[in-house]
């Protein structure tokens, strides 16, 4: 598991460039609220977005997660607890008043990129 990259994966670098070249300007692997130790993959402050990308297989795509048969019970366990920390994640930003938006590892760059960017769009101040 310490192999597996976390930061800079390939679907996140594509999708930092296309919505840099949409306009839009982000930090890049920062905690969006104080106190809570979860860290967002692309932080948008002024909108309050904040954008994880997930992989299908940690986080339990509905689509696309497989349940290894190997030591099943703890992949089964180390799995549910991703997608129960997400949910949580989630909660408390929206506590904060910051959403959450999630992008799966499997989905078109541009269509991800188009929803983040309308998102954000219409979050931030004074529209």
């Amino acid at each position: 598991m310490s192999k597996q990259k976390s930061r800079n994966t390939r679907i996140e670098m594509e999708l930092r460039k296309a919505l840099f070249a949409r306009g839009l300007r982000y930090r890049v692997h920062r905690r969006p609220v104080k106190g809570v130790r979860r860290e967002a993959d692309l932080v948008f402050g002024p909108a309050k977005v904040a954008v994880f990308v997930d992989g299908c297989f940690w986080h339990g795509c509905p689509e696309h997660a497989t349940w290894p048969k190997n030591n099943a019970e703890f992949w089964r366990t180390k799995i549910e607890t991703n997608r129960r920390r997400d949910l949580d994640t989630d909660a408390r930003l929206v506590e904060a008043g910051w959403l959450a938006v999630r992008v799966w590892e499997h989905e078109a760059v541009d269509a991800a990129a188009a929803r983040v960017h309308e998102i954000v769009l219409g979050r931030r101040p004074g529209r």
